[in-house]
């Protein structure tokens, strides 16, 4: 809810204290803006759609929508946090943010990667380096295994990161062929959401 300014006696208002406001607020909900969104992409895809919010180092999810393919994956529950980086909204992140911000967020996050099977701090980075290079996020097996995702930012109005997009499916479903098919519609999405955060 607050957090210490290094150095002083300081305080200043904490991530969780941004999720409170995000769902006691009516003119700012995110999920309700997001949710037509996520549910047109999980209906053009045919796969689960999620929404993440960034809360400090840790990705939350606060939508899930699934498609209509018949083999669904087994899903991030809405509510469930884990470290940016684990999964590909939390990829999505913490690719995004500035190179100094992202090395602050992995010595933080470190401790806690061994849980989500082989990925540790390297593993991390070379990820980040790859969804720089690639202009979008990716991660298999490590939020849940046997499921493949792919994922981008939202940015605010100060072109901050504070959410991602993503799509998942199994990981014999969710091959190159098919992520080629589905970034176009997650660009698009991605772009709307944050056209109406801009509003």
């Amino acid at each position: 809810m607050l957090v210490q300014q290094a150095g002083t006696r300081r305080y200043s208002l904490g991530p969780q204290l941004f999720e409170l406001g995000i769902s006691a607020t009516h003119q700012f909900n995110l999920k309700d803006i997001c949710q037509p969104v996520c549910a047109a992409l999980a209906e053009q895809t045919g796969d689960t759609a999620f929404l993440f919010l960034r809360s400090g180092f840790d990705a939350v999810c606060i939508a899930r929508i699934q498609g209509t393919y018949p083999i669904q994956t087994p899903s991030v529950p809405v509510g469930s946090r884990q470290p940016l980086g684990v999964s590909a909204g939390g990829l999505a992140l913490l690719s995004a943010l500035s190179v100094e911000e992202m090395a602050t967020v992995i010595a933080a996050v470190e401790p806690r990667l061994a849980a989500y099977g082989d990925l540790d701090a390297d593993k991390l980075r070379d990820l980040c380096a790859s969804a720089k290079r690639a202009g979008y996020a990716t991660t298999g097996n490590h939020a849940v295994p046997g499921v493949r995702a792919i994922g981008l930012p939202i940015f605010d109005r100060s072109n901050t990161p504070i959410a991602a997009i993503t799509v998942a499916a199994t990981q014999s479903r969710m091959d190159a062929r098919r992520i080629a098919t589905l970034l176009p519609m997650l660009k698009t999405a991605a772009a709307e959401v944050t056209r109406l955060l801009r509003q």
